[in-house]
């Protein structure tokens, strides 16, 4: 498997898989997307966007990860009151999926790492936001160390799904499998504001 950055080309395909993806992530949460998906994918505020190719198919993308800056918004309050950093020191990681025809392979490992790594590269902590019913996720996440630092409910959320877990990857101490905060901080559970799309 290799990673490389994300071309124009691939969007075609990573749309594709998307899609193909999604009856069993549950992500995104919308679907069919009410915007193109292709703007899902590649976002304004992209840090940057990598793929994973596997060799073995022909040099096909089977996964894709992205690195974004965090703009002010409901997302932003949250990662700042769990982590006490401001929006500035933090980079979001986004859009990570893979082809269900390549799962179990270490491929959102992999990108999840690369995103990290490019994070830590630029002096930001990464972050990230998944929904709470989403397990495979959860235990992907937490199992390379992420914490659940808040819990947010963004207005694109519909009522009937737990809110969302906000998650950050402290690079210094050790971990431990203490939130950095209280995840049910007021503070942070109440989203009102438009943040990213999902």
């Amino acid at each position: 498997m290799t990673i490389r950055r994300r071309a124009d080309a691939d969007l075609p395909a990573l749309v594709g898989i998307l899609e193909a993806q999604r009856p069993t992530s549950g992500y995104p949460v919308r679907w069919p997307l009410p915007f193109p998906a292709e703007e899902f994918i590649a976002r304004r505020t992209e840090l940057a966007a990598w793929v994973a190719v596997e060799p073995g198919r022909d040099g096909a993308v089977v996964g894709h990860v992205s690195l974004t800056g965090v703009a002010a918004g409901w997302d932003a309050d949250g990662w700042g009151a769990g982590t006490g950093l401001p929006a500035s020191a933090l980079a979001a990681v986004s859009v990570l999926f893979v082809d269900p025809l390549a799962t179990g392979r270490g491929v959102g490992g992999t990108l999840l790492a690369t995103a990290v790594d490019h994070a830590r590269g630029i002096g930001r902590t990464p972050v990230l936001d998944v929904v709470s019913e989403s397990r495979r996720a959860v235990a992907l996440y937490t199992r390379h160390g992420w914490q659940v630092v808040g819990r947010a409910r963004p207005p694109w959320l519909p009522a009937e799904r737990e809110p969302l877990l906000l998650m950050a990857l402290p690079s210094s101490a050790p971990l431990s499998s203490a939130p950095l905060c209280d995840p049910l901080d007021p503070a942070v559970t109440q989203g009102e504001r438009p943040g990213r799309r999902r």
